[in-house]
């Protein structure tokens, strides 16, 4: 597993990005293992919200291996929080205040691991006071490793990786989701989805909001956003998109923070369009 150019946060000697490499491969390594022998098949807020007990393996494993490096630092995973938004919001707050904060997606597209369909990955990031410093996220289906530090770029198998250079949404390829709540957040996405695609090249739902982001990081789509997504979706995710030379904010243009829950993340030139079509269709989940 290559690690990027440039590893430079540590403390007393040990590198926080290197932690996080080498805990991403191997929760990776071990989900793929598991792929079509999970036992148990739970649902939190509705039938497509999925959990097996391979999701909470991977982050129990995930919070062993960090915990063992840094024990005086705080941890935020999907799995030990109760399922919600309200929930959610909470659990962030408590945690808010804490100078080091690791935020983790175990498997980052459950339902896609569930259903043996190769676009799953690992999530996790390190904020420090607040703001993304280490973003890592892990693709095992097809051993793809992006990394990003503040101020130091962002990579994929160690080499530099930039976002897309399209400046109109006519050219772009675009990335949602579909919420898992079908009251509130499913139809505000649709509003956006049918007010987007025909003004765009295609749109794509892989499924991983995680993966979707490092695809912009990569050149590989320009753009993605959703409504309803938690810390642990976007955090790693958007410090690569940052460091790659893109934009995050919130649906309404706000510069993207830890308690965002619908995001716009794009290549740059295309983000004040995307936002202006979201406005339009009152689509950005804060109407």
């Amino acid at each position: 597993m290559a690690e990027p150019i440039n590893v430079h946060y540590s403390a007393s000697g040990k590198s926080f990005t290197a932690v996080a490499i080498n805990t991403a491969a191997k929760a990776g390594e071990w989900i793929k293992s598991k792929l079509g022998a999970y036992t148990t098949l739970g649902t939190k807020t509705s039938p497509a919200d999925l959990v097996t007990e391979i999701d909470k393996g991977s982050e129990k494993l995930i919070k062993n291996l960090i915990m063992t490096h840094f024990p005086e630092h705080s941890f935020l995973g999907e799995e030990g929080v109760e399922p919600g938004p309200l929930a959610s919001a909470q659990a962030l707050e408590s945690v808010r205040d804490a100078d080091y904060l690791w935020i983790v997606d175990p498997i980052d597209g459950t339902t896609n691991f569930v259903h043996g369909f190769p676009f799953f990955s690992v999530s996790i990031a390190l904020a420090f006071k607040g703001e993304v410093i280490v973003g890592v996220v892990y693709d095992p289906s097809r051993d793809e490793l992006f990394v990003a530090e503040k101020g130091k770029g962002a990579y994929l198998r160690g080499k530099p990786i930039h976002v897309s250079s399209e400046a109109a949404l006519a050219e772009s390829l675009l990335a949602t989701g579909f919420p898992t709540d079908p009251v509130a957040a499913l139809p505000v996405n649709m509003r956006g989805l049918t007010a987007v695609l025909p003004r765009v090249r295609n749109i794509r739902n892989g499924g991983s909001a995680a993966l979707h982001l490092a695809y912009i990081a990569a050149g590989r789509l320009s753009g993605f956003w959703e409504i309803n997504l938690n810390a642990w979706d976007l955090a790693a995710g958007s410090l690569l998109v940052q460091e790659a030379g893109g934009r995050v904010t919130d649906t309404t243009g706000q510069e993207y923070h830890l308690g965002v829950r619908n995001i716009v993340a794009t290549s740059g030139g295309i983000h004040g369009e995307l936002i202006d079509v979201l406005k339009q269709a009152e689509a950005t989940g804060m109407e």
